[in-house]
């Protein structure tokens, strides 16, 4: 059962462009009433991996690699960090690179045994449930996950618990305020539903749980014991893996697909001028 009032600022929730979408009347939160599926069998029939992996992964170590920087620059340059939810472990090679002793925690036992293999240091399962009760870290890392995190109050609460006195809680996310995500939510009003739930990513193993601006993920920072230190803005869009990245899910026809990758192409300049669609909040505990 989900509440009626929003998380964040605790004003009403009202009912969204779909049945199972939810916004809130005061701060713009927004939510989905979907359940995860992580390490159900049928719900990863709806994906290739491999193909995901490959039309993603330009576009992530680009951005994990600025991410780095900016974490450097905020504060910790060595020390532990913890990536949670690691995937393939780009963001723990990137993060070694720096200097850091970095450790990663996955859900998905596939894609777990698939990046143990490459000798890095992951643990399967969640957490914080996985780590030591004296554990503590110089960073926390939550890249592309916070948004599929079914109780993000008690995450918050474990980050405040296993995070030292100066460590950073660092959060990447897909942001409501995005180009993308405005015109994928003008299309659904036109009754046009198929972008909309492609970015919630409805009916996948992990669909997104949560939709956040800029604005409202400080508030739900503040109001969680943190205090943000610095934001900004990732790349969301690369032409390099971009088609391969659209098929993962095979939901449309090689037509509709080849379509889309040429309309992505045409307007993508303007897309470096325009709100991203995914955005980085770094904060320190209170």
């Amino acid at each position: 059962m989900h509440s009626k009032f929003c998380p964040v600022c605790n004003c009403s929730m009202r009912a969204g462009l779909a049945i199972w979408h939810f916004e809130c009347d005061g701060c713009g939160y927004e939510m989905a009433r979907f359940q995860p599926a992580i390490n159900e069998v049928l719900a990863h029939e709806k994906i290739d991996e491999t193909s995901r992996a490959t039309g993603l992964q330009a576009l992530r170590v680009e951005n994990f690699n600025r991410l780095l920087e900016v974490i450097v620059q905020s504060g910790p340059r060595t020390g532990r960090l913890l990536d949670v939810g690691c995937a393939h472990g780009w963001f723990l090679e990137a993060a070694k690179k720096q200097g850091f002793d970095a450790v990663g925690i996955e859900p998905d036992l596939n894609i777990f045994k698939v990046t143990t293999q490459r000798e890095l240091s992951v643990r399967q399962g969640y957490f914080p449930d996985v780590l030591g009760e004296a554990e503590r870290f110089d960073v926390i890392v939550f890249n592309d996950v916070f948004e599929h995190i079914p109780d993000m109050i008690a995450t918050l609460n474990g980050c405040k618990e296993h995070l030292t006195p100066n460590g950073v809680l660092v959060l990447n996310l897909p942001s409501s305020s995005g180009f993308f995500y405005r015109i994928a939510r003008l299309l659904m009003r036109l009754h046009i539903k198929s972008f909309f739930e492609r970015l919630w990513q409805k009916g996948l193993p992990s669909p997104h749980l949560h939709y956040f601006s800029a604005a409202n993920i400080q508030l739900l920072l503040h109001a969680n014991g943190f205090e943000e230190v610095g934001r900004g803005r990732l790349a969301s869009i690369r032409l390099k893996g971009l088609f391969t990245r659209i098929s993962y899910t095979k939901e449309h026809a090689l037509p509709v697909r080849l379509l889309m990758c040429l309309i992505i192409a045409i307007i993508f300049p303007f897309t470096l001028v325009m709100p991203s669609d995914i955005i980085y909040s770094i904060s320190r505990k209170n």
